[in-house]
């Protein structure tokens, strides 16, 4: 009732007028959006349990790309929220003798906290149960409706409960559970129990559109990455796909957004979920045009890439919608390279552990060690290992060592010998110069792609460099020196040190935001110079007037116990 009642009377301000349908979906909901706009998604997630490592993960990873962007000069936005429909959830509720909003609302407010303590960058949160969203998905279905997209018929196969999918004979098999003992059929993909089920309900014509999908794939680069989950997207697709059964009988399923003009019957949970991404962008748009729509990256698990890279395109080309640019599926987390699992005993509390250890080191250690293409394997010593070798002792130890007050370290002059470097190279300079230069050009493709934690190895490659490099030139015995030639000597080697601090955290930035901003302040960086065209060798410290190295750089990377 109280799902219903939010719903009228946003309804009563916000209903589209009639015989709009035809006309948005063929001229602003096509047109190009601003070029300087960058749109990155999370995956909504489902409120059937709190917020685990993984779901951790899945954020850190948007925001790390959506930070990234805002370094190029992009103007950002980034949606997250909760799935909140479906069967599920709707016997989960039961089971718990809970209303069902009310138990949404518990779950959706633990993935909500995940996003600040995460200090994920403002994004725009989104449930599948607010007002807006069930009217966008409404004028959706009613535009795959009016472009006959949508027909009734007969379904017959096998369903996942747990999945809200649909399998054919060739995605199932059956075994023995090991949980139970007792045999049963179950989805190869997925590992979750099915149940034959026949019922009369609205299909999609989703075998309409095999060929442009694999023509989109195919034709664009990257666009579903990385290329384990291309190929597999492909190999669905080039097997051949069915029509999609796209609503379930109210008889069965009651908790969802009915099918407009038919009330027995409810919209499939996956359609309803996906138009998300348009909602938070003001889906639909009676106006001009979206501001940030379509997607320019849109991260998820791996075990969703079929629901994103299929179906969900296959209806924005029945729509007449622009399609994501991007699909980044990324791989799962492990612990002791077993699948996590509650009667496991094997799961990681992301709330007890950023207590544990800090937030950026847990965001550094989850995007350094995280997978793209295979598992990431979660263990309390790794990430201790990363916080005491990587951010304490190759880029701290480095700032510290290099911006002691009595090496009388000559800040103001870094921008003028900074330009004279680029050509005037001394022999003993010339390894860590050309792994300084080459950094940014390195790692650029492979941010580019979502491989942050690649790309950030090739940065703690050049600290390490750098560590020998002033170990070897030994500053602290060139201050001691008298000889102007020393002294120029002295004022090069910290140069070389600071440029790696300094282009290092400016790699760091979109992962570590808190302590890298902290440690460019300690170097005297001006915050203007926190760009990406800022992290090449010689375009720090370019701003006027004096600037002064700060102390404590040290104690940034405290201890863990």
């Amino acid at each position: 009732m109280q799902a219903c009642t939010r719903f009228l009377n946003y309804a009563a301000r916000a209903r589209p007028r009639s015989g709009l349908i035809r006309r948005l979906s063929t001229t602003a909901a096509l047109r190009e959006k601003d070029a300087d706009k960058y749109y990155v998604t999370q995956p909504i997630f489902y409120v059937n349990s709190v917020p685990h490592i993984g779901h951790f993960y899945t954020v850190v990873l948007a925001d790390v790309i959506k930070r990234y962007a805002g370094m190029q000069g992009k103007s950002t936005k980034m949606s997250a929220g909760t799935d909140e429909h479906g069967l599920k959830i709707q016997q989960a509720a039961e089971r718990a003798n809970r209303d069902t909003l009310s138990f949404c609302t518990q779950y959706s407010n633990r993935f909500r906290d995940l996003q600040a303590a995460a200090n994920a960058d403002s994004p725009d949160f989104i449930r599948t149960t607010d007002p807006r969203h069930r009217l966008a998905v409404e004028h959706f279905w009613n535009l795959l409706v009016d472009r006959g997209y949508i027909y009734k018929g007969e379904h017959s196969g096998w369903y996942s409960v747990s999945d809200e999918a649909f399998y054919t004979e060739l995605q199932v098999e059956e075994r023995v559970d090991p949980a139970t003992d007792k045999r049963g059929v179950f989805a190869i993909e997925s590992g979750q129990p099915v149940e034959w089920v026949s019922e009369v309900n609205y299909k999609f014509k989703l075998s309409e559109f095999r060929d442009r999908l694999i023509e989109w794939i195919e034709d664009g680069q990257d666009v579903v990455y990385p290329e384990i989950r291309r190929n597999e997207v492909l190999s669905w697709l080039r097997a051949g796909i069915d029509d999609l059964s796209v609503s379930r009988p109210r008889s069965r399923l009651k908790w969802g957004i009915p099918v407009p003009g038919d009330d027995e019957h409810t919209i499939y949970v996956w359609v309803d979920a996906l138009v998300n991404y348009a909602t938070v962008d003001g889906y639909p748009w009676t106006d001009s045009k979206p501001s940030f729509f379509p997607p320019d990256v849109q991260v998820v698990g791996k075990d969703i890439v079929r629901f994103h890279a299929v179906y969900w395109p296959a209806l924005l080309m029945a729509a007449g919608l622009a399609l994501p640019k991007r699909i980044l599926a990324h791989a799962h987390w492990t612990m002791g390279s077993q699948k996590m699992s509650k009667s496991k005993g094997n799961v990681a509390d992301p709330f007890e552990d950023i207590e544990r250890y800090g937030l950026d080191t847990l965001r550094y250690f989850m995007i350094r060690n995280g997978g793209i293409s295979d598992d990431g394997d979660y263990a309390t010593d790794e990430v201790l290992v990363r916080h005491r070798k990587d951010l304490a002792g190759q880029l701290a130890n480095l700032a510290a060592r290099c911006s002691s007050e009595r090496l009388g370290v000559n800040i103001d002059g870094f921008a003028v010998l900074g330009r004279k470097l680029q050509s005037d190279i001394d022999s003993r300079d010339v390894t860590l110069h050309g792994m300084l230069a080459e950094l940014a050009d390195k790692a650029k493709p492979l941010f580019d792609k979502g491989e942050f934690g690649r790309g950030l190895g090739l940065a703690f490659d050049v600290l390490a460099e750098a560590n020998r490099h002033i170990t070897e030139n030994e500053p602290w015995t060139l201050v001691k020196s008298s000889d102007p030639e020393e002294q120029t000597r002295l004022q090069v080697v910290l140069f070389y040190s600071l440029e790696a601090v300094r282009l290092a955290s400016l790699l760091l930035l979109p992962t570590i935001p808190e302590k890298a901003n902290r440690l460019l302040d300690h170097i005297a960086v001006d915050k203007s110079e926190r760009l990406w065209a800022n992290a090449r060798f010689g375009a720090g410290w370019q701003t006027p007037g004096p600037k002064k190295l700060l102390p404590g750089v040290a104690t940034l990377f405290p201890k863990l116990a």
